[in-house]
């Protein structure tokens, strides 16, 4: 049993790949997505194949499969204006290397010089970012900290009757333990079934919402100080719980932060030049089998000269 099994620690859900067995169902094409009966989509007579589309369609969940066909068009749609715009200028790709070291597309490069043709937009001065900062203050409050330590005992087997070993023995240990933390430490190097018996049980300082949520429950019930008389199960065994001492979250100051929120000000003021941009050009674009909405000009790739 390790001392981060009691920590949360679920993977992100990732989509499975191949089932190795080389019978090609992995590596089978999914039937495509029909799409909406608007017709075929172009971009000032320059058509946006239905294979780009479907093949665009990963990268735009939506809850069904016309809205997410109706996205990947629309991406596909801003990216077409963009190359246009960008050959319309007379600029030549020039492709940069990325913080890996990766080159990027030449199509891309030329995207990225189309959108330094958007107004620049105005930076963000102090009094603007510290408004921000005061309407903001919990954006900037840093998490509370929990010091707790547990002794856990683990069932012998996984049938009703190791459980119910398990928990007579948490229970008369909870219940002959008092709040000296001494004690518990002892406790915790005699009996504890966890790696951290070795550091007297202590889990050390956890930010709220990295244990299971009924060690935290329990841990959030008990005052500063004091050993839960009352053990606490999980899926890993019955535990005996102390809460040592709760550090507050503290709020950023705004010298500390400004940096940071001019930055995201920033951003936000580039992408709004940059949407209005594209709906001047596609204002000015014959656009057949789709409609561009306030949504899909918020996908806008990123230019180098933009904040990140």
């Amino acid at each position: 049993m390790s001392a981060t099994l009691i920590i949360d620690r679920r993977p992100d859900p990732a989509m499975p790949t191949g089932c190795g067995s080389g019978c090609g169902c992995a590596s089978a094409s999914k039937p495509p997505v029909p799409p909406p009966s608007d017709g075929p989509v172009s971009v000032n007579g320059v058509a946006i194949a239905a294979e780009a589309i479907a093949r665009e369609i990963q990268h735009h969940p939506a809850g069904d499969g016309a809205a997410a066909w109706r996205a990947a068009a629309q991406a596909l749609v801003v990216r077409e204006l963009l190359l246009q715009a960008g050959r319309a200028a007379g600029f030549a790709s020039r492709p940069e290397r990325d913080e890996a070291g990766r080159w990027e597309l030449a199509e891309e490069a030329l995207i990225r010089a189309a959108l330094d043709l958007a107004p620049e937009p105005q930076r963000a001065g102090a009094a603007e970012c510290r408004r921000y900062y005061e309407a903001n203050l919990h954006r900037f409050r840093m998490p509370d900290l929990f010091e707790a330590s547990h002794i856990l005992f683990e069932p012998a087997s996984d049938d009703a009757a190791g459980w119910q070993q398990a928990e007579r023995e948490a229970r008369a240990l909870a219940v002959e333990l008092g709040d000296d933390p001494a004690d518990f430490a002892e406790a915790a190097r005699g009996f504890s079934a966890c790696p951290t018996a070795r550091q007297d049980g202590s889990l050390g300082q956890l930010r709220r919402g990295e244990l299971v949520p009924e060690i935290q429950a329990a841990l959030e019930a008990l005052t500063e100080g004091t050993t839960g008389r009352v053990p606490v199960r999980s899926r890993f065994g019955w535990h005996v719980l102390r809460h040592q001492r709760r550090i507050p979250g503290k709020t950023l100051s705004f010298e500390m932060v400004a940096d940071k929120v001019a930055e995201m000000l920033d951003a936000r003021a580039w992408t709004m030049s940059a949407a209005g941009f594209v709906l001047h050009l596609a204002e000015d674009a014959t656009i057949e089998g789709i409609a561009l909405d306030a949504e899909s000009l918020s996908r806008l790739p990123a230019s180098g000269g933009a904040p990140p």
